[in-house]
């Protein structure tokens, strides 16, 4: 026979809410009765009924998340954290892709929708917010990440990316570089912040800005190996290439390190190569890549913290706008393997 709320609670000798509480993580329960009933809850393999939970409540404890693609780290990690975060409030996570394809992104809005999820988190590959007429229409919750759309009032949580192409660009500079080049996205508000962030630094050490140093594409999500691989092989056919690159994303960097091998160049030596991301093989490559930590898991902890909040009327009580501080990895594609 299956276990019900009130078994936990009379064996424990609790009323049924005191055991709903802990279940659905209230804080105002002592400390020490949540213990044993989360400790009974495990003993007894207790599940709760979503379908009639859901039925009673008028939710179905589930949440949307979309993103641009699949097998990006970036994307893997903070969906990781979502998921361990929702999972505590016995929530669970529905997952798509729109493979950075902007009417496939309104597709899969209109998907999760139709399944009744109690608020949804993308990542938009949107260049305007047409595609969420029928997100807003809805009256759905939503909040944004990694990607903002101001003309969106929406809950956000991402990157500090001014802060992070400023923070990687410094890095090259202490180095001694002097001929620093950008292999950026296009069309994203994480591309033009880290671009920018990247040009404060110049700025701010006297370095100029050459345009011919800054390339921008498409899709490096996806196929930012390839991509960066390209750029840098243009970037080195310059009369004067760089000594330096600072890469979107870390896969894109991978791709730049392949070029610049396959040039008979060495890295750092000649080109040293910094990334964005720190994927979680960067140490493990052949050249152990730096790179710049967005703190992927701890933005899908905080994004669940914000979600749950807003699907509980709380909005208000949340910040609007959280920005994650970067960190920077220095490894040997920047400072060699001997200063490591």
């Amino acid at each position: 026979m299956a276990v019900r709320l009130k078994d936990i609670a009379a064996d424990l000798g609790v009323s049924m809410v005191t055991v709903s509480k802990v279940l659905r993580g209230k804080p105002d329960v002592g400390e020490e009765t949540r213990q044993r009933v989360l400790k009974r809850v495990e003993e007894l393999n207790y599940r709760p009924n979503m379908l009639a939970r859901g039925l009673a409540s008028g939710k179905s404890y589930t949440v949307g998340l979309i993103v641009p693609d699949l097998v990006h780290t970036f994307f893997a990690e903070f969906a990781k954290g979502l998921s361990k975060a929702l999972r505590r409030r016995s929530y669970q996570l529905i997952l798509a892709s729109a493979e950075e394809d902007p009417e496939m992104e309104r597709e899969e809005i209109d998907q999760l929708l139709g399944r009744g999820v109690d608020a949804l988190l993308i990542a938009s590959c949107q260049s305007s917010t047409e595609g969420f007429a029928s997100l807003i229409e809805s009256k759905r919750p939503y909040l944004l990440f990694d990607r903002l759309l101001p003309e969106l009032d929406a809950h956000f949580v991402g990157t500090d990316d001014l802060q992070a192409g400023r923070i990687a660009t410094e890095h090259l500079i202490s180095l001694g570089r002097k001929h620093i080049a950008h292999i950026g996205g296009e069309g994203m508000s994480t591309a033009a912040d880290r671009l920018a962030g990247y040009r404060a630094a110049l700025e701010a050490h006297g370095l100029p800005f050459r345009e011919e140093l800054t390339l921008k594409r498409a899709r490096l999500e996806d196929v930012g190996d390839q991509t960066g691989r390209e750029a840098m092989n243009q970037l080195l056919q310059l009369p004067q290439p760089p000594d330096a690159v600072f890469c979107y994303n870390d896969l894109t960097a991978v791709g730049a390190i392949s070029a610049i091998r396959a040039h008979g160049l060495r890295v750092p030596e000649d080109v040293a190569v910094i990334g964005c991301g720190n994927l979680r093989l960067a140490p493990y490559l052949d050249v152990p890549l730096s790179s710049v930590d967005q703190l992927s898991a701890l933005q899908g902890e905080r994004a669940a913290q914000i979600a749950l909040a807003v699907i509980a009327g709380k909005a208000g009580q949340v910040e609007k706008e959280i920005r994650m501080k970067p960190q920077l990895i220095a490894r040997a594609s920047t400072v060699g393997k001997g200063s490591l």
